[in-house]
């Protein structure tokens, strides 16, 4: 059993990242229904939440069927990383995760993020104060360096753990590769298999299909699997996982009913919590994703990611299901 503290993950968890304007919760609550054992939050800005952001406050929005859950922060400073963190606690999410790895200029410029990998010492000194500062169990994700001659994961790993940390999901790739080029998870098993390590080290980085899965729990020995972009319009890639894991059993991909099935729940909760303007604009970035490989699907998706009025929506939806599935 994979235990952050008393929180019960399961025999092998899989987690679902958490993703910008991607892991919001709609989009939680349908990978939550196909499988996903643990999620997190869209990252929050420190700065923002202290600051009382409306887009920082709406992040941290989360409902008890999804738990568990964690809410990810990013920051730069110590004081407002604690604040922060003291506000997410009044929420009562299961952990606190703290982002060090992601990569994007908005972020890292700002020194935070990945942009911790280049001060390790840093790194340690914001997560002790977290740690620190409230009783939720804190975790962080990260990548494996800076770059290639940076690639300090091993001594970062037992360093964070040192100062409290209770779990630590590690992305096979360093900032300068952002998400180019395949994940190296021979640093990630280094880590897992690091005597020293006592900790729960999920792995993260091109995780997309039952066989990599399988395949890389028994290659690298991680206590978890996090996943992240095969998931966006694919809710269904954990349960295919866990099917394939306990029996080896491939699972009959989702049919094209089950989808627009999918896009509807998705669609009505996304106008539930934004407002119909704001959902229906949102869940356009979706659309391709949940018909991808479905073809003829390019004339219907220019109308849809056009459409403003929810009848229009609909409309186009009925007219997907008339095209696609035989009466």
């Amino acid at each position: 059993m994979v235990k952050i503290r008393s929180l019960e993950l399961g025999e092998f968890p899989l987690l679902l990242a958490p993703m910008e304007d991607v892991s919001d919760p709609p989009f939680r609550a349908l990978c939550k229904k196909h499988g996903a054992d643990m999620m997190y939050t869209e990252f929050i800005s420190s700065e923002g939440l202290i600051r009382d952001a409306v887009k920082s406050v709406q992040k941290m929005d989360i409902f008890e069927y999804e738990r568990p859950i964690g809410v990810q922060i990013f920051g730069s400073e110590e004081e407002t990383m604690v604040q922060a963190a003291k506000i997410i606690e009044t929420v009562n999410p299961d952990l606190i995760d703290i982002n060090y790895g992601c990569p994007v200029k908005k972020v890292a410029c700002k020194g935070a993020g990945a942009a911790l990998l280049q001060d390790i010492p840093k790194m340690v000194r914001l997560t002790k104060a977290v740690v620190e500062a409230v009783k939720v169990p804190v975790t962080v994700k990260t990548r494996l360096g800076w770059d290639d001659s940076t690639k300090n994961i091993l001594e970062t790993a037992e360093r964070l753990q040192d100062i409290g940390i209770e779990a630590l999901t590690i992305h096979g790739r360093t900032r300068a590769q952002m998400y180019k080029g395949p994940a190296d998870w021979t640093l990630i098993g280094a880590v897992k298999n690091n005597q020293r390590m006592r900790i729960p080290i999920f792995g993260n980085g091109d995780i997309d299909t039952p066989a990599k899965a399988l395949e890389y729990k028994n290659t690298y020995g991680v206590d978890g699997l996090m996943i992240g972009r095969a998931a966006i319009g694919y809710p269904w890639v954990f349960n295919e996982i866990k099917a394939f894991l306990a029996k080896g059993h491939i699972a009959s991909p989702p049919s094209i009913e089950d989808r627009i099935l999918a896009v509807e729940e998705h669609l009505d909760f996304s106008i539930r919590w934004k407002g119909e303007k704001v959902g229906i604009a949102e869940m356009k970035r979706h659309y391709s994703n949940y018909f991808k490989g479905i073809g003829h699907f390019k004339e219907y998706r220019t109308r849809l990611v056009t459409a403003n009025e929810l009848w229009e929506v609909m409309e186009i939806i009925r007219e997907l299901r008339g095209a696609f599935i035989a009466v």
